[in-house]
């Protein structure tokens, strides 16, 4: 569990207030879980997971197929085919 004390800001949080929230160690699916395995539906799905799931697996090895090779590159005077693919389809 996080304590109250955590130096880590949590957004929409009143820290200092109410219970100590859990400290999630991995997810799967639609579930959250902690060192001890307990599990939790995680009804709000992290925001960026909803329709797919935490985890899925060919989500995942696209990441790390991509990371493997261009892991990060900013837009300031260069490009990279991923994105010029993707802006090509968004805008087809």
């Amino acid at each position: 569990m996080s304590t109250p004390t955590s130096p880590v800001w949590h957004p929409f949080t009143q820290h200092g207030l109410g219970d100590p929230i859990p400290l999630i160690s991995h997810a799967k699916d639609a579930r959250l879980y902690d060192a001890q395995d307990n599990s939790w539906i995680d009804a709000i799905s992290s925001w960026w997971v909803t329709t797919h799931g935490h985890a899925h697996p060919r989500i995942m090895a696209a990441i790390r197929a991509q990371s493997e090779q261009l892991d990060q590159l900013i837009f300031a005077g260069w490009t990279h085919e991923p994105a010029e693919t993707l802006a090509a389809e968004l805008i087809r």
